[in-house]
């Protein structure tokens, strides 16, 4: 009995700790308080193109990372078929918040990030990706509603274009899948 009792009082302590921490800006480095209100949460989403026949959706998980001294996102695409993970920290030196993203198909991308007018602003060069995809622009807004708003934009071929647009809601039991 009293293994069980200690064992839960760790859990309730431990879980009372992950709380306070992560709706704490005061566990942020200043330049990473904007994530806040999406740290320590789980989001779904579906592509602008998914239909009932060929649905389309992504899981991101945002958490705190190294003491608050990163941001780290964990996502998948359709449980699994895609995913990735990000880590988004300070650069002193750029006077910017850069990030790297590592995905499941091999590629990665490195970049860098702004936070202005309620909004992350992003661009990065794509490393090792055979699509022809060069870099990706993103903006990326919380909306009033609590929904998150992605947009992307390609440079492929020397040229901009269109790229996704998905809304995410606030999702605590779904689930970030790696296959």
């Amino acid at each position: 009995m009293i293994p069980r009792c200690r064992f839960a009082l760790l859990a309730l302590f431990t879980f009372a700790t992950s709380v306070s921490v992560v709706g704490d800006p005061d566990q942020f480095d200043e330049p990473l308080k904007p994530f806040v209100p999406l740290v320590g949460k789980t989001w779904r989403g579906e592509f602008k193109d998914s239909t009932p026949e060929k649905p389309l959706f992504d899981v991101s998980r945002w958490e705190r990372a190294l003491n608050g001294k990163a941001v780290r996102v964990l996502h998948s695409v359709n449980d699994g078929v895609y995913g990735g993970e990000t880590i988004i920290t300070w650069d002193a030196k750029k006077n910017s918040l850069v990030y790297w993203y590592f995905t499941t198909a091999g590629f990665r991308t490195e970049g860098t990030m702004k936070y202005v007018d309620d909004q992350w602003s992003a661009q990065e060069v794509v490393i090792g990706a055979g699509s022809g995809i060069a870099e990706v622009k993103s903006a990326t807004k919380l909306l009033p509603d609590g929904r998150l708003r992605v947009t992307t934009e390609y440079l492929k071929d020397g040229k901009w274009g269109a790229g996704r647009e998905v809304y995410y809601k606030e999702t605590p039991d779904a689930h970030v899948i790696f296959k």
